[in-house]
């Protein structure tokens, strides 16, 4: 597949393919992002690296959301829920998509370079991760777990940037989101379990199939474990033991929506952990003074 050229008229589906229109993803990435960074600073991290990650963050997710695509070019049409995309629909060629990935790779790339060398080093892991994840679910029945991977690489990349260490600390968080996105994109794949089924297409929700439920609650049950316990670790107090409080129990509501697995349902419920990963956010927010 060879690159094509990027054209000015078709900015507006670049846009959708980037899912710039859709921010839910890039949330989803920046809070684990801004954790690792004030656990990693004890608080507000140099502007620099809160621009650098911050910018990198939405770089990423356009770059992941087109290749993405990419892959799924010739399965989306089938899919209820993506049947509308821009390369599912013709508005924008295989080459181009390829074409816009290299760019937005390049931009990341770009910004990446501001920061130390093993920071440099570790990016090659989030390149690898974002281009592997879109075929993984043709392979294997844990794309979400290449995901959660793909999703949490910033965290080691904000520790090495901050401290120019990965410490045991920082990997309990990396695990910590593995947890929360497996179980939130299960969700999301519920959505499409039954069209997925009938391509072919791999997902968690299919895998666990009857126990979905109950294993999204067992992901969340670690995932909030694991960050009440690096709370502990850090003598963060109550105020932050409120925001994980807050975060338990959105989760809680999760479950109640996700009960009956209707898709409208499944899918608000995937939307709602947005504000899972704020609570615990806001929650480190005013554990730290605001210290630049």
């Amino acid at each position: 597949m060879k690159l094509a050229s990027l054209h000015i008229k078709h900015i507006p589906f670049y846009i959708q393919l980037m899912r710039i229109d859709k921010p839910i993803g890039t949330l989803l990435l920046l809070w684990p992002t801004y954790w690792a960074l004030w656990l990693a600073n004890s608080g507000m991290p140099s502007l620099l690296n809160f621009i650098v990650f911050t910018l990198g963050v939405v770089v990423m997710r356009s770059a992941g959301c087109v290749i993405n695509d990419f892959a799924d070019r010739k399965i989306d049409g089938a899919v209820k829920r993506t049947a509308g995309r821009p390369l599912a629909t013709g508005q924008v060629s295989a080459g181009e998509a390829l074409s816009l990935f290299a760019l937005l790779i390049t931009i990341a790339f770009v910004l990446v370079m501001l920061l130390g060398i093993n920071t440099i080093l570790l990016s090659f892991g989030a390149l690898a991760l974002a281009f592997c994840y879109p075929f993984m679910k043709r392979y294997t029945q844990l794309p979400q777990v290449v995901l959660g991977a793909a999703f949490g690489w910033a965290i080691p990349m904000a520790y090495m940037a901050s401290i120019n260490s990965v410490p045991s600390q920082a990997w309990l968080l990396f695990i910590a989101n593995i947890c929360w996105t497996v179980a939130y994109d299960t969700m999301y794949a519920m959505v499409d379990r039954d069209d997925d089924l009938k391509i072919g297409v791999k997902s968690t929700a299919i895998l666990f199939g009857q126990l979905d439920r109950h294993i999204i609650f067992i992901l969340n049950t670690v995932f909030i474990a694991i960050v009440a316990f690096i709370g502990l670790s850090n003598n963060l107090g109550a105020v932050f033991g409120v925001g994980v409080s807050v975060a338990a129990g959105l989760l809680i509501y999760q479950q109640t929506l996700i009960h009956k697995r209707d898709r409208s349902d499944c899918f608000k419920a995937f939307l709602n952990n947005h504000y899972v990963g704020l609570a615990i956010f806001i929650g480190l927010l005013v554990s730290y003074p605001m210290v630049v």
